[in-house]
């Protein structure tokens, strides 16, 4: 960001163009859920076996 002035017109200009471009390319909300679901069984450790 360019400044940290609350009240700098730029910088509220650039944040309404980033919430603009992240509205219209939003997700569907299962593929962030999926994302995580795919980051935790990857770092989880395998259980050990009990017999």
């Amino acid at each position: 960001m360019a400044n940290s002035d609350p009240d700098n017109p730029a910088l509220a200009r650039e944040l309404q163009a980033h919430l603009r471009w992240r509205n219209t390319n939003n997700r569907h909300p299962d593929v962030p859920a999926a994302q995580r679901r795919e980051r935790h069984q990857r770092w989880e450790r395998p259980r050990p076996r009990t017999a």
